[in-house]
């Protein structure tokens, strides 16, 4: 039992470890294909690098399926879940056969998430976010409640004024999503005193939520750090 378990650590390492490189030349070869003037054979071999990296990820996911104790708990849960859509498109797109599902290829890029895996300050991260969860839930439903105040009150005031650029509480929707979150494209701005008035009180409050987000996320990395020191026997 013992040895068999031994083996499967070993199969489990190189499978790793190829994961890995693989995901290194998927990251450096991925953005060729999108370059114009490249020689005709530079295109083809890159599709065959397509086709045996979509091999070697389902056999990296089927693997994990059969390593997992509970097939279930693999198959349902994040890693799981992105290495399946990592190659689901390619697996389906060609027996499909239909030109409006090609959007679905955008989906490959999930591949870069796969690499998550392999860092440790990434999966920490992810840990921060899963621990802080109710404070996220939280944040997010006052995200949303005052996207909405944002919304409804710039059209409120601008409306009349600029009646193609405000012209419901849904078109306001874009305006109050790049005020809240500061960015500002400038495409759509208020003209009169009393939205300019209320979009300084939106700004404000947009930098309280960008504040709030990275005090939540600071202080579950810092409690997921102080326990991962914890627990490394090296600093005991």
């Amino acid at each position: 039992m013992e040895k068999r378990r031994t083996r499967k650590d070993r199969v489990e390492r190189v499978v790793n470890t190829s994961s890995i490189w693989l995901i290194a030349a998927y990251l450096l070869l991925m953005p060729l294909g999108t370059l114009g003037g490249l020689p005709a054979a530079a295109y083809v071999a890159l599709e065959r690098f397509e086709i045996t990296a979509t091999c070697l990820f389902a056999v990296e996911y089927f693997f994990r399926v059969w390593a997992a104790g509970r097939k279930t708990d693999y198959v349902l849960s994040f890693y799981g879940i992105v290495d399946f859509i990592a190659i689901f498109p390619a697996l389906v797109l060609p027996a499909m056969g239909m030109q409006e599902l090609r959007a679905l290829r955008l989906l490959r890029l999930f591949r870069l998430t796969k690499a998550i895996r392999y860092s440790r300050a990434a999966q920490r991260f992810g840990k921060a976010l899963a621990d802080s969860k109710e404070e996220m839930v939280i944040f997010l439903s006052a995200t949303v409640v005052l996207l909405y105040i944002a919304s409804a009150g710039i059209y409120h005031f601008e409306h009349e004024a600029q009646p193609e650029a405000f012209a419901s509480v849904f078109h306001a929707w874009w305006w109050a999503v790049a005020t809240l979150t500061t960015v500002g494209y400038g495409d759509v701005y208020p003209i009169t005193t009393g939205g300019r008035v209320f979009t300084a009180i939106i700004v404000l409050l947009g930098l309280g939520i960008v504040a709030m987000l990275t005090g939540i996320v600071a202080s579950a990395l810092s409690k997921v750090k102080r326990e991962a020191d914890t627990n490394d026997p090296g600093n005991n």
